[in-house]
Parts: structure tokens; C-alpha cells; sequence
């Protein structure tokens, strides 16, 4: 997303991650994942364009983040599932309207907390096995630090801007709270709800495509804010939205019941 040693290019990359028709999170020295090694990898796209992540966490419900679509206005949005690559024909890929977006009811656009969408489908996803839902985290614990996860997603890819056709993915250590919140790294902004991964100049854990999920053991234990924190930089770790702390409230909405 950003963090290059001259401030223009620092700049003009921030400008990108502001637009809308830019992805806000992106996988910075990542790789080329493995095709449809990772079935719950959704896109969620405005007017047929990628614009964040997310991920299938039942038949008919995709969880990303909220600011992904806060400059949407009056877009088409849609999820597509079963990709690998973006544009090439596949026959496991089928694009989704959306019938219902809940974005959290306390999420902001000045701040990255509460930062989750639940995206409802026109109809149930035809699972296989390159379109499975990824289990979540329930138990509201800590992740240990240290522990070793993975993030996914098809944002950019280099501090030039190249947005790659294939999905990435980047494995990364969880920094327990108590040091991310440090002065010299977020300060003591990171709250309860929120976990870290390490980041440095070559790759970062906030660059799996916003709405994208952090995933340890195999199972979905954050998901990628898209706040515009300055990626692939060692001393702004990324920060990730805990799963567990929303169970409640992911619940209800997919049980039909009130967005709050």
C-alpha cells in the first residue's frame, strides 16, 4: 500500500490506497498461493472491479471489512468465489449478487474499529472443492505470540502499484497485544478487539487485501482492516479485527435478526 524510502512515492502511493477504485489492503512480498488451496477466498467487487476480500463463512454469507465498501455509493456489488485468478476463465468461478450488506453499526470511517461487513448472497454458494467456508474462531482468547499464520488476497503486490491476476498469500507471526502496543510501535490504539502480525519492508500481514482473512491452525482468527495505516513499515505491525470478539453479533445477523 504504501512505505517507500522517498516521501513523493510514499505520497502518490497513499493517494491510490484513498481512492476507490483502489484496493485499500494489499500482499506485499507475498507469493503466488497455491490454485484453490484456499476455497473460502472471495473477492468482493463494485461495478465488476476488485475492491477488498473477504471470506465464505457459511453458504450464503461472506465476512470482510467495513470500509470496503463506505465509498461504494450506488455501485453494483458482488462477490465472486471459486477464483484463482481474476480474469482467466475457470470453471469453479461464479460471480454473486449481494442481496443484503451489514456493515458493523459502530464501525467509522475515521476509525478501523469495529471494521467488519457481513455480505449476504442472493443465494447459497454452490460449494466444491474450490468454494468451502473457513472456520472461525468462537473462543475469545488470545492468539499466542509468535504464533505463525496466513493472509491471502489479490491487492497489490509492490510498492509500484502492480496488482497481481492470482491470488497471493504471505505466512506472518502474531505480536502479542501488550507489544504492539508499545510506544514505539501502535502506542496503546490496539484494543481488545484487535490483534498484530510483524510487518517490515519486504512483506506485511495488513497487505491481504482488506476483508481478507488472518488464518492460524486453519482457522479464520482476524480479519484485514482497511485503515490507511502506512504498510511495510517494522514499526506499525498490521492490525487485524478479532473474530471471537464479534461472534455474538455475526450470529444474529446471519440468523436474520438485527444488524446492532
Amino acid at each position: 500500500m504504501r512505505g517507500h524510502p522517498t516521501h513523493l512515492a510514499a505520497l502518490i502511493l497513499l493517494g491510490a490506497a484513498l481512492s476507490a477504485a483502489q484496493p485499500r489492503g494489499r500482499i506485499l512480498g507475498g507469493r503466488e498461493a497455491v490454485s484453490h488451496a484456499r476455497p473460502y477466498m472471495a473477492s468482493v467487487q463494485v461495478n465488476s472491479k476488485h475492491v477488498c476480500g473477504g471470506f465464505l463463512v457459511a453458504e450464503q454469507w461472506v465476512l470482510s471489512a467495513a470500509h470496503c465498501l463506505e465509498d461504494v455509493a450506488d455501485g453494483k456489488v458482488q462477490v465472486l468465489l471459486g477464483a484463482h485468478s481474476l480474469t482467466r476463465p475457470e470453471p469453479s468461478k461464479r460471480l454473486y449478487d449481494v442481496l443484503r450488506a451489514v456493515p458493523h453499526p459502530d464501525s467509522r470511517p475515521e476509525t478501523i474499529d469495529h471494521d467488519l461487513l457481513l455480505l449476504q448472497l442472493s443465494e447459497k454458494a454452490a460449494l466444491g472443492p474450490a468454494v468451502q467456508p473457513l472456520p472461525w474462531q468462537r473462543v475469545n482468547r488470545d492468539v499466542p505470540g509468535g504464533t505463525l499464520c496466513d493472509v491471502a488476497g489479490w491487492g497489490v503486490t509492490n510498492h509500484r502499484g502492480s496488482r497481481p491476476d492470482r491470488l497471493q498469500h504471505l505466512s506472518l507471526r502474531v505480536i502479542d497485544r501488550a507489544t504492539c502496543n508499545l510506544r514505539r510501535f501502535h502506542d496503546g490504539t490496539v484494543s481488545e478487539r484487535m490483534m498484530c502480525a510483524e510487518s517490515d519492508r519486504r512483506r506485511d500481514s495488513c497487505k491481504g487485501d482488506s476483508g481478507g482473512p488472518l488464518v492460524c491452525g486453519g482457522v479464520a482468527e482476524g480479519v484485514v482492516t482497511s485503515g490507511s495505516r502506512v504498510c511495510g513499515n517494522s514499526k506499525k505491525p498490521g492490525i487485524y479485527t478479532r473474530v471471537a470478539s464479534y461472534a455474538a453479533w455475526i450470529d444474529r445477523v446471519m440468523a436474520g435478526g438485527t444488524a446492532a
